[in-house]
């Protein structure tokens, strides 16, 4: 993926962010429900976040896999977790 392809949303940018630091906090990637409880939203926003961010080539995941969510951009274009 281009640098000029790396277009989301604000909301997405927090949604990446948290995967990866979570992911180089703790070593392995967050579950769905690690993202439900950190932005307080239902398991079916989160799911839906994540089939987004996969469909846009922003991550890389395993379907039915739990924990397998990658970043697939460069970290530097990732806005700070807020």
């Amino acid at each position: 993926m281009s640098q000029d392809q790396l277009e989301f949303t604000p909301l997405q940018g927090q949604y990446l962010s948290f995967i990866y630091n979570f992911t180089k906090i703790n070593g392995i990637p967050p579950a769905e429900s690690d993202l439900q409880k950190y932005f307080k939203v239902t398991a079916p926003t989160v799911h839906q976040m994540v089939l987004k961010l996969h469909k846009l080539g922003l991550i890389s995941r395993q379907p039915r896999q739990p924990r397998t969510m990658k970043i697939e951009i460069p970290i530097y274009a990732l806005p700070c977790l807020e």
